[in-house]
């Protein structure tokens, strides 16, 4: 991750800065089975608390690393599932007025469990599957709040609409 400050010219001309957090791009995983997902629950150091979330993240020392590739790797790593099928079914920009991170989202089937391998940052992760309705409720109640995981679902509804 790096951050910068750019010098810009406004449309009026005037000067101003423009600060942007440059990240790699990540892949998000909806691993469904039937009518259940699996979802990890970490904690997340910026908001000094636990919360549940589709398995995602980054290659930043593989940054070249291809989306599908990428959302395998994670998928495996943080919950040990490994899939027979990976789709792409959209894409999320994270933060577009500071960040340049993009993310791409997936849906995985034919789903076999496994040992999780797990980065260092992610041994407190757990692990659990949760059906449609259990989900939409931690949606409502605040157990779900990354707003990548509730855009992900809602392009999953989309997608399944055809």
């Amino acid at each position: 991750m790096t951050v910068r400050e750019d010098r810009i010219k406004r449309a009026d001309g005037s000067p101003g800065i423009y600060g942007v957090v440059d990240k790699p791009d990540y892949a998000l995983v909806i691993a469904l089975d039937g009518d259940r997902m699996m979802l990890v629950e970490q904690y997340r150091y910026s908001l000094g608390e636990r919360r549940w979330e589709f398995p995602q993240g980054t290659a930043p020392d593989r940054a070249e690393l291809e989306p599908t590739e990428l959302a395998a790797r994670e998928l495996r790593e943080e919950t040990g599932l490994r899939a027979g099928a990976v789709v792409r079914i959209g894409g999320l920009d994270v933060a577009p007025g500071m960040s340049s991170q993009r993310g791409h989202v997936f849906l995985a089937t034919d789903l076999v469990e496994g040992a999780a391998e797990r980065e260092l940052e992610e041994q407190d992760m757990r692990a659990a599957w949760f059906t449609r309705a259990e989900f939409e409720a931690m949606i409502r109640d605040g157990r779900i709040t990354d707003a990548q995981s509730v855009a992900a679902y809602t392009q999953l509804l989309l997608h399944e609409r055809g």
